[in-house]
Formats: structure tokens, C-alpha cells, sequence
């Protein structure tokens, strides 16, 4: 399986429009990969919260729609990031979209765990609380993000579930790259999984963004790893790499609690 990780720089002098036909083209240009995936809030930026209420936008909004062209373009399966959604009800999530190649809004994955500790995100976003995999023609992929990647129950309940690829936007922030870098390795070692962790580059509100997305083997091994600025991932999974590392060592058969 061919995937490829869009890590797009957040501009503050570029307008949300203008992105979100940036972001149209980038994943045009990845025909021929199976999955594509894009960071988390790329449109507003993660940490643009005075922008959050005036760019929320329905499942149905102007990013969920060029999203949804781009897939169908491109004929992939497309994690387009997240948004700020506003449900019909009126509060605001932190939703990932998730298109099939023919376009059509596959699955959503609204953000468990938001961060901000009693500001930002989190007082100003509600809680998900549903968990998400997707099956794909050759794996079945669980969803998070952000700092969803700090709360290993999360993707033991995905591996649980069924899921072989985990896949991460995010927009973590600069300051803390060691910790993006050492936990997308540890959640591929403990649920012997392939890790997808796409960042953005750029700065967000003034906080400027780790970049560094990473590909990492059931094994623990980063196949791949981006720089800070913009750039593209793309890179071949062995789907059997998956099914051999557990079988081989079995350590999630000898667990005893949480089963």
C-alpha cells in the first residue's frame, strides 16, 4: 500500500480559501498512492482559537467539499486533516474527515481528547467519544489525533477493534517535537501497527509547528520522517509486515489486563 503524508505549512497571510485550493492540488498530485493524509485543522491552524468560531463549518462545508473533489480527482483514499465543525446543535468540534476514492464522506472521527488544559480546545470544543477505524482495501486504519497520541487506551481499543494503521494529524507544536517523535514510535511498538503522524509547518497564532511528520514499521522503525517546512511523505507498506511482527512476537496476545 502506497501512502503519502501531506505535511502543509499554515501561512497566517494566506487565506483559508486560498489553502484549501493549495491543499486541493497537493493531493491531486498523489495519484497513484492508496491513502493520503493531511494534518489536523489545516485550514484555520490548531492554535488560531480566536478564529475558531468564525471558520467552523458543517460535514457539508466548502472543506469538506474540495476535500471530497481532490479524492475523487486523485481516485484515494483521503484523511483530509480535521476541521472546526459546528454541529447543527451548535458546538463546535475538532472533526477528521475521511473521503473514499469516488469522493463520498466515508467516515468522521471527532476528537477525543482535547488539549488546552482548561482553555484553548478545550473549553472551547466539546469531546468526541466515539471510536473510528476504516477499512481499506488492504488494512483497516483506527483514527486519532493530536494530542489524542498521549493516551495509549485509545489505540489499544483501535488495535482492538481490528486496526493495522494508525493514522495521527496533528498540529504539535514546536517546543515539544522530542515528545511527537518518541510517542509515534511507542504507539507503533506497543500495538505492533504501522504509525501515520502527519504535522503541519508553519506557525499557528504565534506557535510555531514541530513539522516532522513520521512513518513508523510494526517494528518501531521510522520508515520515513519530514523536515519542519513543507513537504511530502510517500512511502510503501508491506500490509504482511503487520500480521508477521505479531505473529512472530506475540506480545499482544500475553496481555492480562484491559482485555
Amino acid at each position: 500500500m502506497r501512502a503519502s503524508l501531506i505535511q502543509i505549512e499554515v501561512d497566517p497571510d494566506e487565506t483559508v480559501e486560498s489553502r484549501r485550493v493549495r491543499a486541493g492540488s497537493l493531493v491531486r498530485e498523489q495519484r497513484g498512492s492508496d491513502l493520503v493524509v493531511l494534518p489536523e485543522l489545516w485550514p484555520v491552524g490548531a492554535f488560531a482559537f480566536d478564529s475558531f468560531a468564525a471558520e467552523a463549518e458543517p460535514l457539508d462545508g466548502p472543506t469538506a467539499e474540495a476535500m471530497s473533489t481532490a479524492a475523487l480527482d486523485a481516485g484515494v483514499w483521503l484523511h483530509a486533516g480535521s476541521i472546526v465543525e459546528r454541529d447543527p446543535d451548535g458546538p463546535l468540534y475538532n472533526t477528521s474527515l475521511i473521503f473514499s476514492p469516488d469522493g463520498e464522506l466515508a467516515r468522521t472521527y471527532r476528537k477525543i481528547h482535547r488539549f488546552g488544559f482548561d482553555k484553548g480546545e478545550a473549553v472551547l470544543m466539546s469531546a468526541g467519544d466515539e471510536l473510528v477505524t476504516v477499512g481499506l482495501p488492504d488494512t483497516r486504519v483506527g483514527v486519532a489525533t493530536c494530542y489524542d497520541l498521549r493516551f495509549p487506551e485509545l489505540f489499544r481499543a483501535l488495535v482492538d477493534a481490528g486496526a493495522q494503521t494508525l493514522v495521527v494529524p496533528a498540529g504539535w507544536p514546536a517546543r515539544r517535537r522530542a515528545h511527537w517523535s518518541l510517542l509515534a514510535r511507542a504507539r507503533a511498538v506497543e500495538n505492533q501497527a504501522y504509525v501515520l503522524a502527519c504535522g503541519t509547518a508553519g506557525t499557528h497564532a504565534g506557535v510555531e509547528q514541530a513539522g516532522y511528520s513520521v512513518v513508523v514499521d510494526p517494528w518501531g522503525e521510522v520508515l520515513a520522517e519530514a523536515g519542519a517546512g513543507e513537504e511530502v511523505l510517500t512511502v510503501e507498506l508491506d500490509m504482511a509486515r503487520v500480521a508477521k511482527t505479531r505473529e512472530e512476537f506475540p506480545a499482544l496476545k500475553d496481555r492480562v489486563l484491559g482485555r
